[in-house]
């Protein structure tokens, strides 16, 4: 499970994700800052990656365009990484089981 991790949270979460979601990356790091959701979708589609994100505009292109990319959305608002990393961490095995199902697109976590 590799994510690609949305300018809207902090880069440092590739390095704190790394144990649970290895060889993650991020959209500022694949230099791609300032890049539209289209082309967010499209670079996580294209790494094979599991789109993490706070922005709910990935909602419409989840049911637009369906897999791949899946989308993960925290729905947290604004809160520490410590807290995000918490939250994907105690909610690791709903993770997997979305991933596991091939016809789900979009998982909002909160």
């Amino acid at each position: 499970m590799r994510l690609l991790i949305d300018e809207n949270l902090s880069e440092t979460l590739v390095q704190a994700l790394g144990p649970i979601f290895p060889d993650s990356l991020h959209v500022r790091s694949l230099g791609h800052g300032g890049a539209t959701d289209r082309m967010v979708w499209e670079l996580a589609r294209d790494h094979g990656c599991i789109l993490l994100t706070r922005d709910e505009d990935f909602l419409q292109l989840s049911v637009l365009n369906g897999a791949p990319p899946k989308v993960i959305l925290l729905r947290t608002g604004n809160c520490s990484n410590t807290a995000v990393i918490q939250l994907l961490n105690d909610r690791l095995a709903v993770i997997e089981e979305f991933i596991s199902h091939h016809e789900e697109s979009f998982l909002a976590l909160g």
